[in-house]
């Protein structure tokens, strides 16, 4: 045994469902495993019934802890459920000390319960699985008050739902970061997929206010932006706007590790271009196509890249990954896991499509982040 295991299953009521994934965990053994921490995603269709489904599981299984969250799509090994009512589970068997679940953190660090903070102490929780909301505007100040102080590398996703958006951080939590801080010995691998590719170097923003760039490299942005994606597409910027996208590369790293920022408004009289998100003058950026043959091919190498690096196989995994990604990028539902799996292995694999991703303690968009039990 692994210490891990993993279930999904879809129908008609929640009920059935639970019973479903239940069932499967029991067939390989969760129970007499010692399993003492699930990872539990639903889709949005389940998201009025989570509080049913928790306590099933926990009666059932009798694990006291859980963490997850509610997504519009979700995955499991070579599954992913869009549309659909669908439940993942992941199960898993820890050192009692070796992790802790924390609440809601809606304005701080300072809202950690003490005997939680305690125990991560400087540097003693170095990984975080973590949840958010993404009606929250502090999240971004969160995390990396979370990172910071507590030394951890976090990786997770945001909540995606047209029903309530609930997070599970033991019982039901909502409106900040939750989730579950590992102990050094936990050892874990991760990567990070891009679902974009650049089409051309990046530039400097010489004018912005608000999240308007006026100026780029001391020209209108519009200007810019329509020399970099080519004469096609800024024939008809109603297109190049849902194709198109900003990316701003992360400080300190090349040009593959970059947050992208859809661009909400373009003002043709002026040059001026909208993104959705806080800039300043001075930062560096970048125009990025949504590429399916460009996603597919990053997944792949990011995948392999963490093989390379592994000690042996996985014993478990955890996916998170965009809404606009799944059958929207690649073309139909499952290839996206399928790249993972042809490529490490049938393992535990569960995870979910939110609203954004969190890597290193980063909101990204677009991209694919997997996290590695090894």
């Amino acid at each position: 045994m692994t210490g891990f295991a993993a279930a999904h299953a879809t129908g008609q009521g929640w009920a059935d469902i639970a019973k479903a994934c239940v069932e499967s965990l029991r067939r390989q053994g969760a129970e007499s495993d010692g399993a003492n921490l699930g990872f539990l995603y639903v889709t949005d269709a389940l998201a009025d019934d989570l509080t049913s489904i928790l306590t099933f599981l926990r009666q059932t299984l009798a694990i006291d802890d859980w963490v997850g969250t509610v997504g519009l799509g979700i995955c499991a090994g070579r599954n992913e459920y869009h549309d659909q009512a669908a439940a993942a589970v992941l199960t898993g068997r820890f050192d009692a000390d070796g992790f802790r679940v924390f609440p809601a953190l809606r304005g701080g660090l300072g809202q950690m319960p003490a005997p939680i903070r305690d125990w991560a102490g400087e540097g003693a929780a170095p990984f975080a699985v973590v949840h958010g909301d993404p009606q929250n505007p502090r999240l971004p100040a969160i995390l990396e008050e979370i990172a910071g102080a507590l030394s951890s590398f976090l990786v997770g996703g945001l909540t995606a739902s047209r029903k309530p958006a609930s997070q599970i951080a033991g019982d039901l939590a909502s409106g900040g970061i939750s989730g579950v801080l590992f102990g050094p010995d936990v050892q874990v691998a991760t990567g990070l997929s891009q679902g974009c590719a650049p089409v051309a170097e990046p530039h400097w923003v010489t004018e912005t206010e608000d999240g308007v760039i006026m100026s780029i490299d001391g020209r209108p942005a519009l200007e810019v932006m329509k020399e970099d994606i080519g004469e096609l597409l800024a024939r008809d910027l109603a297109r190049a706007a849902g194709y198109i996208h900003a990316a701003f590369p992360v400080p300190g790293s090349d040009t593959r590790d970059y947050l992208v920022r859809s661009l909400v408004g373009i003002d043709p009289n002026r040059g001026w271009i909208a993104v959705g998100s806080r800039i300043e003058t001075g930062d560096r950026m970048m125009f990025v196509r949504r590429d399916p043959t460009a996603a597919a091919a990053d997944l792949t190498d990011m995948v392999d890249n963490l093989a390379s690096r592994l000690p042996g196989p996985p014993r478990a995994g955890l996916y998170f990954s965009c809404v606009a990604r799944g059958p929207n990028m690649f073309g139909g539902s499952g290839r996206e896991m399928e790249l993972i799996v042809d490529r490490l292995g049938d393992f535990p694999l569960v995870g979910f499509y939110g609203n954004g991703e969190i890597s290193n303690a980063r909101l990204y968009g677009y991209t694919g982040v997997l996290a590695l039990f090894v």
